[in-house]
């Protein structure tokens, strides 16, 4: 008896199991009423409606939203997976439909068809939802479902009218409606956040009191979806392209839906007709997080994880809130700006459009225009509410700044914004959002199906005689042209050693053929200045501009003075130095092409007489300085601002040599010569180009003196004394004395040199700091508009007082030239300057 038990309970099952399917397969309608009037009950879920191929169901499910509810569906029968139905309808309110959200009511709710052949639920003697007879047959209509998933009533309605969240093949889209305000609901995800607006626009709308829908995606171009066909086409109503195109387009036995998922994603599914599993074939929005609303709260950031997941992060110096929405600061700044800093977030940028109220459109970020980053950062950081602002390091130079709090935040390598929020400045928080480059995963996986090989034929042998043959012939060309290479290379590195291009740096200066400046100076017949090095001849160039040609003499191709100038000046671009616009290595002929500066040198405006002093080493001459402008002499009378003026260019001019260059560059010449004047007297320091180039770390040796005396620092005479850019400084106050006294430093001592005060500076820095009579010292020419000027006084006693500290015997207690600029333009404090000590070269 004990083997029989097992028997037994087998066959109670399976008597259970067929008893279950029968009464399974009884609940199954074709029609409702179909010769049963008794009503149909929420409760009853395993009562459902079936289309002819048994593929499409309706029926009551339970509402995942609401416990002990239910809501009148229609989905996909037989779907595997998690067991879930997939619904593409559900009965909704159809009078407003702004509000179009799922109707539901409880198991005591009943739906049948009353005597005058109206399908109504009802509940408690109240209507939930209902559709009216509007045959005439005398027999009442029937709900029907057919295999596309449309549920009929009578010949009227039909649920494809009434579309929720998803669209079927061949259904009909609402179009635009300008009668419906916000424009006509053609699908609405189940939680109601996300509507398809006119067939052609994607909108969100928030949860918030007050906030307007904002638009955050839309249907190619200004088209509007028509259709879903049957092969996996969206149908738009025109522009380019006309068509949406699954990925699986072609397929056939396939079952399509195209979806507004609760994410607020436009997707379009197919369903394997093997394994009965959707697969997403096509979405509109490619990059989840730029989807309003993915993540809510404030200061949330969205960053994609994998191809179809998101996650939200806090930034740096915020936390999770404790109820889940949102994050709050750790510790917040004052607002006073004196205690906080500003984190940068690489591709991450807050929307704030989710959020904007109607009455409002800018209360959460204002754009500004184009602006640098310090100053963006600056006029948020004076808002005491600014929480962040947004740049973006291109030409538009877009500045954005947040207001109040932060809102839809998200990470995404297609945003050119980078975010710098506010923290506290004790924050030390890591920041994971620095180039991210790292998070950049793949969001399409492809997978690659290769061809099985052909079947191969006794070729072998053949097949290795060909590849043998064809490599040997590439091998050959190989070399040859390896040795064609070889001797082009040879001749071209001849040619530039005798050209001297190895010297010349990219981007340089335009190379002039000797025929183009012979046609420009007119054969070389108007000579303006000769110097040590060469005659400069005036002429102009094709396109009107006028140039002076300097034609050296006894410079071979290789001489290195030579492209020391053309490299070096090739590098300078500043207002107040002498452009080179070009060269000439032609052969044997060496020229510099300078821009022509046609007021003349400085000294013709300072001295009465035109005697120069004699230059020492490789420095120019009088005649060479004024090559490069005009010659003709004027009796022009320069005012005190002007002088000022000029004084102020050569400085900067001369600071930007030393300074902001990338070698260090000494002009070791500088005196009035030097020093051109434009029409309107703006100053340009020349014959810079021979000077000595080292780097800004070395000390300078030369083997030779160079300069002019009269200008030349002790350190020039004291060989134990290295070189350095003081030397300029040394010649630049002696410069700034002649411009302030209208006298030559050189033909002062001439004048006093039986007199114990025949030092120039000595002379002037006791008529200033001992006698106090800085009238003794002023030109005479431009005292008389001075002396009712307390202003004019201040900018003597300053160029005075600049002066005498670059006429320092030592080195290092001279200024450097970015120093003396600041010093001639008053922003910096000038001490009482110490004593210059008497120092000159006598003559050979």
């Amino acid at each position: 008896m004990a083997f029989l038990l097992p028997c037994l309970r087998g066959l109670l099952l399976l008597l259970l199991l067929a008893l279950a399917a029968a009464q399974g397969q009884a609940q199954q309608m074709s029609s409702f009423p179909a010769n049963d009037t008794r009503p149909w009950l929420p409760t009853e879920t395993s009562r459902i409606l079936v289309s002819p191929s048994l593929g499409m169901a309706a029926g009551f499910v339970p509402s995942s939203a609401s416990a002990g509810k239910y809501r009148f569906a229609v989905w996909v029968a037989n779907v595997s997976g998690t067991g879930e139905k997939t619904i593409i309808w559900y009965a909704h309110n159809t009078t407003n439909p702004l509000e179009a959200d799922a109707i539901e009511a409880d198991g005591n709710s009943t739906l049948l068809v009353n005597a005058a052949g109206v399908l109504a639920w009802t509940s408690a003697n109240s209507t939930v939802w209902s559709q009216a007879n509007t045959a005439n047959a005398t027999a009442p209509p029937q709900l029907t479902l057919n295999d596309t998933g449309s549920l009929f009533y009578g010949p009227s309605w039909s649920s494809f009218r009434e579309p929720t969240n998803t669209l079927m093949p061949a259904q009909a889209i609402r179009q635009a409606d300008n009668s419906t305000p916000g424009g006509a609901i053609t699908l609405q995800s189940a939680n109601g956040r996300y509507k398809l607006v006119d067939a052609m626009m994607l909108k969100y709308y928030s949860p918030e009191p007050g906030a307007a829908p904002s638009i955050y995606a839309n249907m190619t171009g200004a088209s509007s979806l028509l259709n879903l066909t049957d092969d996996g086409v969206l149908k738009l109503s025109g522009g380019s392209p006309a068509t949406l195109i699954a990925s699986d387009k072609g397929a056939k036995n396939r079952l399509r839906r195209l979806t507004l998922d609760d994410d607020g994603n436009l997707r379009l599914y197919s369903m394997n007709p093997a394994t009965r599993n959707w697969h997403v074939v096509w979405e509109l929005v490619q990059e989840l997080c730029t989807i309003q609303g993915t993540c809510p709260g404030n200061n949330t950031i969205c960053v994609p994880v994998g191809a179809n997941g998101v996650t939200c992060v806090c930034p740096p110096g915020f936390r999770n809130r404790t109820d889940g929405n949102g994050c709050d600061a750790k510790e917040m700044y004052s607002g006073r700006g004196n205690d906080d800093k500003f984190v940068r977030m690489d591709f991450v940028s807050f929307s704030g459009g989710a959020v904007t109220m109607a009455s409002d459109p800018g209360q959460f970020k204002q754009k500004l225009p184009p602006t640098n980053l310090e100053e963006c950062k600056s006029r948020c950081r004076r808002d005491p509410n600014c929480p962040a602002f947004g740049y973006k390091f291109g030409g538009d130079r877009t500045c954005l700044l947040y207001k109040t709090r932060l809102v839809e935040g998200y990470w995404s390598p297609g945003s050119e914004m980078s975010t710098y929020l506010r923290v506290v400045a004790t924050d030390n928080d890591t920041n994971p959002f620095t180039g991210m480059t790292t998070m950049i995963d793949t969001v399409c996986p492809v997978q690659l199906a290769l061809p099985v090989p052909p079947k191969q034929k006794a070729t072998t042998i053949r097949n290795i005689a060909i590849i043998a043959t064809l490599f040997a012939v590439e091998l050959l060309a190989g070399i040859l042209s390896f040795w064609a290479f070889l001797r082009k290379y040879s001749q071209y590195r001849e040619m530039a050693r005798t050209l001297g291009l190895e010297y010349l740096p990219a981007g340089g200066p335009r190379r002039f053929s000797y025929a183009e400046l012979k046609t420009a100076t007119k054969d070389f017949t108007d000579v303006v200045g000769r110097g040590a090095y060469g005659t400069v001849f005036r002429g102009e160039l094709p396109d009107r501009r006028a140039v002076a040609v300097k034609q050296l003499h006894g410079v071979g191709g290789g001489e290195a003075e030579f492209w020391a100038e053309v490299t070096i000046i090739a590098r300078m671009h500043h207002l107040n130095l002498v452009r080179m616009w070009g060269f000439c290595a032609d052969k044997d002929q060496r020229m510099l092409v300078y821009e022509y500066v046609p007021n003349g040198s400085l000294d013709k405006y300072l001295f009465s007489s035109s005697s120069a002093p004699a230059s020492a080493g490789t420095g120019g001459t009088e005649e060479e300085s004024s090559s490069i402008a005009a010659s003709e002499t004027t009796k022009t009378i320069l005012d005190l601002h002007t002088r000022y003026r000029i004084a102020l260019g050569v400085a900067r001019a001369i600071a930007y040599l030393h300074e902001e260059c990338l070698e260090w560059v000494l002009h070791c010449d500088i005196k009035p010569e030097n020093i051109l004047l434009e029409d309107d007297f703006c100053p340009k320091v020349s014959d810079f180009g021979l000077s000595k180039l080292t780097s800004k770390k070395e000390k300078v040796t030369m083997s030779r003196i160079r300069g002019t005396r009269g200008y030349m620092a002790p350190e020039w005479v004291i060989h134990r004394e290295p070189i350095t850019a003081k030397a300029d400084v040394y010649s630049f106050g002696m410069v700034l004395l002649e411009i302030v006294s209208g006298r030559r430093n050189y033909g002062f001592r001439q004048e006093s040199v039986g007199s114990e005060d025949w030092y120039f500076p000595k002379w002037a820095y006791e008529k200033v700091y001992v006698e106090r009579r800085i009238e003794d010292i002023m030109d005479p020419r431009i005292l008389q508009h001075v002396d009712d000027d307390a202003e004019s006084v201040a900018t003597v006693e300053r160029m005075v007082k600049t002066a005498m500290w670059c006429l320092q015997d030592r080195a290092e207690m001279r200024p450097s030239m970015g120093k003396v600029a600041k010093m001639l333009e008053g922003t910096v404090e000038i001490t009482e300057p110490v004593k210059p000590t008497i120092f000159c070269v006598q003559d050979d």
